[in-house]
């Protein structure tokens, strides 16, 4: 069999003047087929044709000799070859490393409560909960006429958001998606168009399909547009316009009206063609209708990321994303050695020229989509003179506004690990809840994280939409706050029962001492109507709450002693929960309440930690999960010492001795959690993306629960093996250090 010959060619999209180079890399893995030759597409820094021809040839030359297939030959290439044309072969070979906090850090700085009298708080709440407008509120911007940060009932906060409250002008750094990350989103959303198109869908359900990823995190639309200028006029999907809304800014939006239209014809032309003759096939090796159906979805899809026209089209739609940078007229913008821009900076004393820029990287408003960066942004920090309204002074706060828990059905779900790391850094957990449907599963969800990884004394409970709360047997405030309180009965007692008494106990104390009840909150708020009135004085005790969290008690001189045998146990049962849980999903096993995932989510979740780029999708975190299981069963097994050092302390002083046992355990089990399933693991990861055609929704699965989370998470046993008493050792180590960091005993 011949050796595959690579050749690269020169490329030039419609009304584009720069020239681009389209080739399959011999080394890099196809994302789709997990064989060498995935394919790159671009540019080349040049609208002379010439010029361009030349630096394709050169990378030609690259491609035909073997010597410089090696990541190490990239010295060697760079004394033969132009800079430009080495960095596009080696780039994915070696990816650039992406810190994007980093990157805002060494912008603007965020102070600390260690060394400056600011407090960090993270907002966290379901989706439409009210968070986003608290925010506003301790920031002192106009719902109306500023509509900063955005707001919405659907997923609006889909990006970190940092906001400094501090003297001096206004400014901003924005980080960006790396450019093959938004490739990924976008590949997913057209694949998810040409199998609507196979059902037989109308235009207009291609076209959603198309613009609106199925996370909500990606919304094409908002960067391109509906295809549509009347529609995109009419969208309701942000907020509703204002007198003095800003206008639309003059960028012709005409390639992409064009491109959107012709993509519902072009992507249902392509479904038309691999469909019937993919399906005639596959029905002769299969009968059930429900698996056949699922084969046919995975080849369909392994077969599109490998047609050209599909890759066109692709290619196409980075092309008008990319040209929405050319928006960003004010700032700098620093981009990465392939030209994609890495992050964008800017500065003004003018407070609403100020919002006016920025917001065309947050905003979701309606009447901007064509023009809006906001799905590209994966974080924006701003700082600047902001200040409550109701306020005679600036307030001296770092909030953290990041994406909303979502409406998980199940109480026990897991924080992503991303969330959990920052719970580190901040002071203050404030928990946004709608008053109107209090303690639903996803607030209950965050609770019991908090309390297993020894965070409660840093809680604040917010219930917002208070004004909603209404009954004939609710005459006052009063009987109002305490039906509200009343519904956190049965979560608290819930969380008792699974987490131990401690946990209730801290939660019920933060419930009683650092509660608060908001209403009016979409609106300017003004001491002349009663729940203004009530609400102001509500924020302004919530300011001092908050400052609180950052003093800490008094140490407690007697410390816990405890059996190295119970946590071994510990250990164990958090290694069962998490393979049951799993099994489940996978589709091996069956456990009540947990249902087996389509094959799509379990692929985007392989794609998503092969890649590289987040170790979760939806609802499926496996780093979380297990981190999760641990940290609880962890966390029953501090509540239970043999003795004490000295004399037995008072239930606060234990409080607080587990609490800060939890808090430094959990943050090490999260170290050994990434690295045991995510870093060691990543060439199954791969592998198990990899898989395409017959049976590979069910390899893919034995590959996850057997060749990943059997080795990296092995259930301890009487008949101990080396992985076995690795994972339990690396454990228990971790409990043992954490000890000694607090003078505890481990027998």
């Amino acid at each position: 069999m011949s050796e595959r010959m690579y050749k690269a060619t020169l490329s030039q999209s419609q009304g584009r003047e720069g020239w681009s180079v389209i080739f399959r890399h011999p080394v890099v893995h196809d994302r789709a087929t997990g064989k060498p030759g995935r394919r790159v597409r671009r540019g080349l820094g040049t609208k002379d044709e010439t010029a361009a021809a030349k630096l394709v040839a050169e990378l030609n030359q690259l491609l035909a000799d073997r010597i410089f297939w090696e990541a190490s030959s990239r010295a060697a290439a760079s004394s033969r070859f132009t800079p430009i044309v080495v960095d596009i072969f080696y780039h994915d070979m070696v990816p650039e490393s992406f810190d994007s906090f980093g990157i805002r850090e060494s912008v603007i700085p965020l102070p600390r409560s260690s060394n400056s009298p600011f407090r960090r708080v993270l907002f966290l709440g379901t989706t439409g909960g009210g968070k986003t407008t608290l925010v506003r509120q301790l920031i002192g911007t106009d719902p109306r006429t500023e509509r900063f940060p955005s707001t919405s009932t659907a997923k609006t906060t889909v990006a970190d958001m940092e906001i400094v409250l501090s003297p001096g002008p206004f400014r901003s750094v924005v980080t960006f998606l790396p450019r093959d990350q938004v490739r990924d989103y976008v590949e997913e959303c057209m694949s998810a168009a040409v199998l609507a198109a196979y059902h037989g869908e109308s235009d207009a359900e291609i076209q959603r399909r198309l613009l609106s990823h199925v996370n909500q995190r990606f919304r094409l639309s908002y960067i391109l547009g509906s295809g549509d200028p009347a529609v995109d006029e009419d969208d309701s999907a942000g907020e509703e316009p204002s007198e003095t809304s800003d206008e639309i800014a003059d960028f012709d939006l005409t390639r992409s009206h064009t491109l959107l239209r012709s993509a519902a014809q072009r992507l249902r032309s392509i479904a038309g063609q691999y469909a019937a003759s993919l399906r005639e096939e596959l029905r002769g090796t299969q009968t059930d209708e429900r698996v056949l159906e699922e084969l046919f979805e995975e080849s369909l899809d392994n077969w599109l990321r490998d047609d050209e026209r599909f890759q066109t089209l692709a290619d196409e739609f980075m092309d008008e994303i990319e040209r929405r940078f050319e928006l960003l007229t004010a700032g700098a913008i620093e981009k990465t050695k392939q030209g994609w821009p890495r992050s964008w900076s800017y500065e003004s004393a003018d407070r609403k020229m100020f919002l006016k820029v920025v917001s065309r990287l947050s905003s979701n408003y309606a009447p901007h989509f064509g023009t809006l960066l906001t799905p590209l942004v994966n974080g924006i920090r701003v700082a600047g003179p902001f200040a409550p309204i109701w306020l005679d002074r600036q307030p001296a706060l770092v909030l953290f506004d990041v994406e909303g828990l979502g409406h998980t059905p199940d109480s026990a779900a897991s924080l992503p690990t991303a969330l959990t790391r920052r719970l580190e850094d901040v002071d203050a957990v404030l928990l946004v809840d709608n008053a109107t449907q209090p303690m639903q599963a996803a607030p209950v969800a965050a609770m019991r994280n908090l309390a297993s990884g020894g965070q409660t004394s840093k809680l604040i409970v917010c219930f917002t939409h208070f004004d909603g709360v209404g009954g004939d047997n609710l005459p006052s405030f009063k009987s109002k706050e305490q039906h509200v309180l009343a519904s956190a009965e049965n979560a608290l007692t819930a969380i008792g029962e699974q987490l131990g008494s401690f946990a209730e106990r801290a939660l019920r104390q933060r419930l009683k001492s650092a509660c608060f009840f908001l209403g009016g909150l979409h609106e300017a708020l003004t001491p002349n109507t009663k729940i203004g009135k009530r609400t102001i004085e509500q924020l302004k005790e919530l300011l001092p709450a908050i400052d609180r969290t950052a003093v800490k008690p008094e140490p407690v001189r007697s410390r816990p002693v405890y059996d190295r045998l119970n946590l071994a146990l510990s250990v164990k049962q958090a290694a069962e929960e998490f393979h049951a849980a799993w099994d489940a999903r996978l589709g091996i096993l069956v456990k009540y309440g947990v249902s087996k995932e389509h094959w799509t989510r379990i692929k985007a979740l392989t794609r998503r930690l092969a890649e590289g780029w987040d170790d979760e999708y939806l609802n499926l975190k496996p780093l979380a999960d297990l981190h999760k299981e641990l940290r609880e069963s962890i966390y029953r097994f501090i509540q239970n010492p043999v003795s004490w050092s000295d004399a037995v302390p008072s239930d606060d002083e234990k409080q607080q001795v587990f609490d800060g046992f939890a808090e430094t355990i959990s943050l090490r089990l999260l170290v050994i959690v990434a690295a045991r399933l995510r870093d060691e693991a990543v060439r199954d990861w791969q592998r198990a993306y990899g898989l395409a055609g017959k049976g590979s929704s069910f390899g893919r699965a034995n590959i996850i629960a057997n060749d990943i989370y059997d080795k990296a998470v092995p259930v301890p046993d009487v008949a101990p093996t080396p992985d076995r008493n690795k994972f339990l050792h690396e454990v228990i180590d971790v409990v043992r250090a954490s000890a000694q960091d607090h003078d505890i005993t481990l027998q």
